[in-house]
Parts: C-alpha cells; sequence; structure tokens
C-alpha cells in the first residue's frame, strides 16, 4: 500500500519548498519559507509516528539544522545532500536512520561503482539509500546530480533498478522536472517504478492533493510510497493537509 512520507527540505539554512528545476549557485524559485526551524518538522513527524521521511540538504549552509532535526527525531529520518564516504558515518550517528546519496556516485558525470562500494563500507547495504532523481529526456529518464543541474548518462530503467537495489536498502527519486509546481506526478516515471520495485521507493515532485496518493498507489500497485510537499498545509500549501496524509496512513 502507497503511503504519505514527510519530508525536510533545507536550503540556505532554513526549511523551504522550492522548485526544483530552478536550483543553482545563486539560489532557486521558492515556494515557501518557514518561521519554524528543522526540529520543529522532525518533532512533529514523531509526534505521529511519520517514519521513512527524509532531510535534505539543497546545497552547503544547512548541516546545523540537519543535525537538529536529526536529534529531534533520532532513527525516524533519513538525510541527505552532499554524503560521502568521509561524512556518512557522522551522519548515522547524529540519528539518520539511513544516509541518501547521489552526486557522489558520479565522477565525472560516469557512474562510480568504487565508490559505491566504498561507501557501502562506511554505511552497510541496510543504511543506504540511493538517490535516482531523475530528469526526462528524449530516452526515459536520467539520473540527474549537482542540485539537479547535470543530466547524466545513466537512465533510471528496469535493468539499472534491479542492479542498483543489490546494494542499498531503499530508493528516493525526484523527478526534477516537476518538483515544486504542483502541476501533477509524472505518471509514466511512477508506473515504471511501480513495475521494477523490489525495495521500498519513494517518489517525489509534483503532488498537488490527496488524490495524488491514489493515483501514485493505483499506478504502481502500492509498491510506491509519495512525498508531497509544496502543496501540503504545514508548507503553506493549500491542496493538501497534514491531517488527510495521516488519514490516508492509517488506512494502510
Amino acid at each position: 500500500m502507497t503511503v504519505f512520507r514527510p519530508c525536510i527540505d533545507l536550503h540556505q539554512g532554513k526549511v523551504k519548498q522550492i522548485v526544483g528545476g530552478s536550483l543553482n549557485d545563486q539560489g532557486a524559485e521558492t515556494n515557501f519559507v518557514s518561521d519554524h526551524d528543522a526540529a520543529y518538522y522532525a518533532s512533529l513527524y514523531r509526534q505521529h509516528d511519520l517514519r521513512g521521511g527524509h532531510v535534505i540538504a539543497l546545497g552547503p549552509g544547512n548541516k546545523e539544522e540537519a543535525l537538529k532535526a536529526l536529534a529531534a527525531w533520532p532513527q525516524g529520518l533519513q538525510f541527505g545532500g552532499g554524503v560521502n564516504q568521509s561524512n556518512a558515518a557522522e551522519f548515522l550517528q547524529a540519528g539518520a536512520s539511513h544516509v541518501i546519496v547521489t552526486s557522489y556516485l558520479f565522477d565525472q558525470g560516469e557512474f562510480s561503482w568504487q565508490r559505491l562500494e566504498q561507501l557501502k563500507k562506511e554505511t552497510g547495504k541496510q543504511r543506504l539509500i540511493l538517490d535516482l532523481s531523475c530528469r526526462r529526456t528524449e530516452t526515459g529518464w536520467n539520473i540527474a546530480t549537482d542540485r539537479w543541474q547535470t543530466v547524466t548518462s545513466t537512465q533510471v530503467n528496469g535493468e539499472n533498478l534491479a542492479e542498483l537495489a543489490n546494494h542499498c536498502d531503499e530508493f528516493l527519486i525526484h523527478a526534477a522536472d516537476v518538483e515544486g509546481l504542483q502541476a501533477g506526478i509524472d505518471e509514466q516515471l511512477v508506473t515504471l517504478l511501480g513495475q521494477h520495485a523490489t525495495l521500498p521507493v519513494t517518489y517525489a515532485g509534483g503532488a498537488r492533493s490527496l488524490d495524488d496518493l491514489k493515483r501514485v498507489h493505483e499506478l504502481s500497485n502500492g509498491k510506491v510510497d509519495l512525498t508531497i510537499g509544496s502543496a501540503l498545509d504545514i508548507f503553506g500549501g493549500k491542496g493538501v493537509t497534514l491531517e488527510q496524509c495521516l488519514q490516508w496512513n492509517a488506512q494502510t
């Protein structure tokens, strides 16, 4: 059964919701900036026993807030953003249930199996999540790194999902082209993920209402979970409330 998974997106030291495709060194197109810190949201999720959510640091200047969130709910949140071989253990020791990694696994634009093996030695397969966030291309979807600005040659397809599933505990996949737009999910991508999912998979991007939870459940046969960000009331959205998402999860 598809469930709602919460998130805490950090940008320039603040909890924000941004338009994913706009993120660059200068900033990002922003939908929402919270008056609350990351620990507030972590505590809220802990209060409702919402597990499997992710804290994502979008660029530098977010470590302090990320550590606050992990301390507020030890083992309740995953952490991603700049994770590599040298710092993965630090975030796990700080309370992350898993670390999430993308860009470190690419060396000059090419996927590095060597780096993946080095990282697994630090985390173990059971505490590693591969972020396969991607952009649509002429041939399907390709993994995008460096805050989704660099499109690599590595495709998100059945063959690669099957191979990479041997090396991690979960997948997190942002559809960068629709992230933050509240214009609907990428239904074809969700369908693909559902067809090939052998591990827990969380999809993020474009969700705008409770109907999107139902749609992801239908398209993926309940194999893919959904993150809702900008449309959620706790992030200033008007499409769906946290209470509705909690009620949905209670059905599972």
